[in-house]
């Protein structure tokens, strides 16, 4: 016979027993009602595109509805899950290599025709003799007049070792060159620059997180090294957008001791969570470092800047970044297409997700809101500094983006710049080199007349847009036919002069221009050594490295920085 407290135990034991029966019985429905509302769903789209297809008035084009319908249901989740068509795959491989078969240059379309905007150098087109400005008449007899610039990529491109014949219309030559380049495999570097900018604090820029970009980053860090004088390293995340999470890992790994955590993902698939750790020995764990960042820094890049932060071994310096923590995988699908998914969110180590939206939530609008301040949470560094989550990564010390102005940023759209510069190079056959090269008043002044000859130039005033929105508030008020006259006679007297506004802004132009022109004559590295004079960001980071002390106070926490400070996350 069984004792009062065996017959206690045989009940709690049964209660246990149908209790997970009942919630196994919940699953099981919930996954049967789910898996029925896919088979329905799938069954009336089925229908629905059958009948379509079959009745509709006109022709139909199943693969564009198809695609369409893909891409509509698929926005409504977020920005990053994407389906990636058999014809787009070159393109995708190419986001996360860095790596397509080609001739090595960037093209741009003006009007008609597509321009060669920067050839790259050391590659077959820059070898070949392209240059930036001319413009793409022909390629292999076929005319290039009014396509797309997909369009004339794709006949660019082409199995390496395999040539094309380029016919061109260069500023300066009246006839028609035709150029004829062997195609090769294209491997851009993500690392466009690292260098010495002073006798002891080293820079290296990192553009994007394609394959093997942690390897390129620890060549620059030896080469650096071979100085016998670094003191100080900067690490320019600034513009890159992210890309694979394993480089993200190992350039992390560069500056954090072995098995020390640098980001973990979750998902709704557990058994896919996981912490990725520093796998190996680092590089260097004790030269100052910082790290810059702006509002395009996103995905690896904060993956990397906020590891670093969390473990106190980096100051961050500029502006807070993009906010992507979300991790995508692709998965193949059939006819050689696959689906790009977001699977999880990031943690960096102190635990926080630098997501900064969340498109779970929308508006009524369907649009997307950042994630509040008082939803944000703090969380602690490896020594014990607050930093934020929900907003990207907040630097230690934030600058001011850069603002241009109106005509600078119409300069800029019209690609006036770039039209002086090729003409500019056209004349001039060599150029100082970048570091001692600037723009001096009559280059500056000769820039200015080329701007005033041009009849096509259009910009605003910050007056003018003022005094739009002035008119528009006039209109919503019933006031404006009263003040009409008045309107019509602040317009003539605020009527933009281009003169004036391009001398007011010569201290945003110069440094754009001179970067333009000396591309022209030394590429990319070369318009990033000029363009280094006038980087006050950078500035920052090398009088943060310099002043020892400071540093390791911002580190430490003894003194105080703008991370966990939420006036700076609005």
């Amino acid at each position: 016979m069984a004792s009062k407290g065996g017959i206690n135990r045989m009940g709690w034991l049964t209660g246990i027993l149908a209790v997970a029966v009942i919630s196994i019985g919940l699953i099981s429905a919930t996954t049967d009602r789910r898996n029925f509302e896919v088979v329905k769903n799938l069954d009336i789209f089925y229908a629905l595109f059958h009948e379509l297809n079959t009745i509709y008035v006109d022709e139909t084009e199943p693969a564009k509805l198809v695609k369409t319908g893909i891409d509509a249901m698929l926005s409504s989740l977020d920005p990053y899950t994407s389906y990636i068509p058999e014809e787009d795959q070159e393109d995708f491989r190419f986001m996360t290599t860095g790596e397509y078969a080609g001739i090595g240059a960037l093209i741009t379309k003006r009007g008609e025709w597509v321009l060669i905007s920067e050839p790259y150098e050391g590659m077959p087109a820059q070898v070949a003799g392209l240059k930036a400005g001319d413009k793409i008449i022909k390629i292999d007899g076929a005319s290039m007049r009014n396509k797309e610039t997909s369009e004339v990529s794709e006949k660019l491109k082409g199995a390496a070792g395999t040539t094309v014949i380029i016919t061109v219309l260069r500023p300066g030559i009246e006839k028609e060159l035709e150029i004829s380049i062997k195609r090769q495999v294209i491997q851009i570097n993500p690392v466009p620059y690292f260098g010495m900018i002073n006798d002891n604090t080293g820079l290296i820029i990192l553009n994007n997180f394609t394959q093997n970009c942690a390897d390129e980053v620890e060549k620059a860090i030896n080469e650096l090294k071979k100085s016998g004088n670094l003191k100080g390293l900067i690490l320019d995340l600034r513009g890159n957008p992210g890309g694979l999470m394993d480089e993200a890992v190992k350039v992390a790994n560069l500056f954090l001791p072995r098995s020390s955590e640098v980001v973990s993902t979750k998902g709704k698939v557990s058994q896919w969570d996981k912490t990725y750790r520093a796998p190996r020995e680092p590089l260097d764990t004790i030269t100052p470092l910082a790290v810059l960042i702006n509002r395009s820094s996103a995905s690896a890049s904060e993956i990397v800047a906020g590891a670093l932060q969390d473990h106190d071994r980096a100051l961050i310096i500029g502006q807070r970044s993009f906010g992507k923590g979300l991790v995508q995988t692709t998965r193949a699908l059939p006819y050689n297409s696959s689906l790009k998914v977001t699977t999880a969110k990031y943690y960096i180590p102190s635990g926080r997700c630098i997501q900064a939206v969340d498109y779970a939530k929308r508006n009524e609008d369907g649009s997307v809101g950042l994630i509040p301040d008082s939803l944000m949470k703090e969380f602690k560094t490896k020594g014990g500094r607050t930093v934020l989550d929900g907003g990207g990564i907040s630097p230690d010390i934030t600058m001011e983006q850069e603002q241009y102005s109106n005509i600078t940023i119409a300069l800029l759209m019209q690609q006036t710049i770039f039209d002086f510069s090729t003409q500019y190079a056209s004349k001039k056959e060599t150029l100082p080199a970048p570091d001692s090269f600037y723009v001096d008043d009559n280059l500056f002044q000769e820039f200015v007349d080329y701007v005033l000859s041009l009849d096509s130039f259009r910009f605003e005033s910050e007056t003018n847009d003022l005094l739009n929105k002035l008119k528009d508030a006039a209109k919503k008020e019933g006031k404006f036919e009263d003040a009409k006259n008045t309107f019509e006679e602040l317009e003539k007297v605020l009527k933009p002069d281009v003169r004036h506004a391009l001398l007011n802004a010569r201290e945003n132009i110069n440094p754009l221009l001179g970067s333009e022109i000396v591309r022209r004559y030394y590429h990319e590295k070369g318009s990033i050594v000029y363009s280094l004079k006038f980087d006050k960001e950078l500035s920052t980071a090398v009088k943060a490295l310099q002043d020892v002390e400071k540093y390791k106070g911002m580190l430490n926490g003894t003194i105080l920085t703008h991370a966990g400070d939420r006036r700076y996350n609005n």
